[in-house]
């Protein structure tokens, strides 16, 4: 049996990263209702905290995924180039739209970004998994 280790650490850094960025994220969605009943005060330490793991893991995400694409991108099927333009840009417009999240300063602008930050998050997660095959 031929293992590709370099391959597998590659897929594993980037898959482990998108974890922590889009779960993350929904996880968060999910407790700050029950944070902000508790202690309006709550959610924003929650997402402080929860930045200083999500930045990091955005910017694996960022380098694995220029590293997916120096790997595979000479064997790639006919229309994958045109899927990897999608991903690449729900990949920006996520990390955009976190960063836009963490500048708001009002609720309609938290949940604006918030959810235009998890929606391509989410939508980055599928693009990626049509571009692996």
């Amino acid at each position: 049996m031929d293992i590709d280790w370099v391959g597998s650490v590659r897929l594993f850094l980037h898959v482990i990263s998108a974890t922590v960025w889009v779960g993350g994220q929904l996880v968060l969605a999910g407790l700050v209702p029950v944070l902000r009943a508790k202690d309006p005060a709550l959610p924003k330490a929650a997402a402080n905290a929860f930045n200083r793991i999500a930045w990091p893991a955005y910017w694996v995400l960022v380098a694995t995924g220029i590293w997916n694409v120096a790997a595979e991108q000479a064997e790639a099927p006919t229309g994958w180039n045109a899927v990897l333009a999608v991903k690449v840009a729900l990949v920006a417009l996520s990390g955009v739209a976190a960063f836009l999240h963490t500048r708001a300063r009002t609720t309609t602008g938290l949940a604006v970004w918030g959810a235009l930050s998890g929606f391509a998050a989410i939508a980055a997660v599928y693009v990626g998994i049509l571009l692996a095959g």
